[in-house]
C-alpha cells in the first residue's frame, strides 16, 4: 500500500472499531491475531461450557487473551474491573499453565481506566505472572498494519480506488433507491451555499476526501439531469442523505474521530455494494448535498 492507500485503510479501521461492540469485535480481534501470530487459537463458545474464560491463546507461550467490549467501555469501568477478576479466576481453573494474561479492551481509542490497570498488575503479582496488561484497540490497529497489504484488506473489506469512474446512471439509479429505503428519520435541511473550500478545511476533510468531492462536483450536471426527471425525488434525497449524516454524528459523538471519518462511514453506508461504480455514484450524491450544506457542518461566521 501506499501512504494514501494506508492513511484510509487506517480510517476504516477506526471506523470498525467504533461500530463493534461484543462479539463483532472479538470476532475483529481474532481475525487480526489469527494473522499476525501463527501460533495463535481461537477459542469457540460451545453450548453450556462456553469459552471457559479464553478467547483465544498463544498455547507455545501459554499467553491468554479475554475481550471486553462493551458499548460504551467509560460508563463499563467497575463492570471491567469485576470482569478482570472473574475472567482470571476461571480462566485458571480451566487452563494451565498461564504465563501471561492480556485483558483485551475495546477503548474506542479512549484509554482506559487507572483502577482496571491495578487489578490486572495485582493479578500478575498474586499468581506469578511473567505480565499482563490491557490490549486496546490502538494496539490492535498496530498488530492489523504489521500485516501484508493482502492480509489487511482481507479483515477491513474492500479499499476505494482514488480514480472514480464516470457516472453510471443505472448504478445511480439504484444507489438512489437504496438511499430512499434506508430505515432511518430523514433530518429537515435548509439549502445554503458555502464556499467550498473554507467548508473542507472547516471539517477537517483531508486532502483524498477533497479530491474526491471535487471530483464528484464535476459530474453534477448529470445528476442534476437525473432528479429533474421526479421533481420531489431531490428533496426527498436530500432529507435522507442528511438523515444519514446526522445519524452517524449521533451515534459517535463521544468519540474523537475526523471529518474523514465520517466521510468515508457516509459512502460505505449509502453504497449498497463495496464497489467502485456504486462509491462514484454517492460520492457525486454527497458532492451535491456537501455544497448545500446538507451534509457536514457549515462554517460560522462572525
Amino acid at each position: 500500500m501506499n501512504s494514501q492507500e494506508k492513511a484510509l485503510a487506517r480510517i476504516l479501521f477506526q471506523n470498525r472499531v467504533y461500530k463493534s461492540d461484543g462479539q463483532a469485535f472479538e470476532d475483529l480481534f481474532t481475525d487480526v491475531m489469527s494473522y499476525a501470530v501463527s501460533d495463535f487459537r481461537k477459542i469457540k463458545a460451545w453450548g453450556n461450557i462456553g469459552d471457559r474464560k479464553n478467547d483465544g491463546y498463544i498455547a507455545s507461550k501459554a499467553i491468554y487473551y479475554q475481550v471486553f467490549a462493551p458499548e460504551d467501555i467509560r460508563k463499563s469501568y467497575t463492570q471491567a474491573v469485576s470482569k478482570i477478576n472473574t475472567d482470571f479466576n476461571g480462566l485458571i481453573q480451566q487452563w494451565n499453565p498461564v504465563k501471561e494474561f492480556y485483558f483485551v479492551v475495546n477503548d474506542k481509542f479512549n484509554g482506559v481506566n487507572a483502577d482496571s490497570e491495578q487489578a490486572l498488575k495485582s493479578i500478575e503479582t498474586n499468581y506469578s505472572l511473567d505480565a499482563s496488561g490491557f490490549f486496546t484497540s490502538t494496539n490492535l490497529e498496530s498488530a492489523l498494519f504489521q500485516l501484508e497489504d493482502d492480509q489487511i484488506q482481507a479483515i477491513i473489506g474492500f479499499l476505494p480506488n482514488p480514480d472514480l469512474l464516470h457516472l453510471d446512471y443505472s448504478i445511480l439509479n439504484e444507489v438512489v433507491g437504496y438511499i430512499m429505503r434506508m430505515p432511518l428519520k430523514p433530518i429537515l435541511g435548509i439549502i445554503k451555499f458555502p464556499d467550498w473550500n473554507e467548508k473542507i478545511q472547516f471539517n477537517n476533510l483531508t486532502e483524498h476526501p477533497a479530491f474526491l468531492l471535487n471530483h464528484g462536483s464535476q459530474q453534477l450536471g448529470a445528476l442534476s439531469i437525473y432528479l429533474n426527471q421526479n421533481i420531489t425525488l431531490a428533496e426527498e434525497l436530500q432529507k435522507q442523505l442528511s438523515g444519514v449524516y446526522a445519524s452517524i454524528k449521533a451515534e459517535w459523538k463521544d468519540f474523537n474521530i475526523s471529518g474523514d471519518n465520517i466521510f468515508w462511514e457516509l459512502i460505505n453506508r449509502c453504497s449498497p455494494k463495496a464497489e467502485q461504480a456504486y462509491q462514484s455514484a454517492v460520492i457525486t450524491i454527497m458532492a451535491k448535498y456537501f455544497e448545500s450544506c446538507d451534509i457536514f457542518e457549515e462554517p460560522i461566521k462572525e
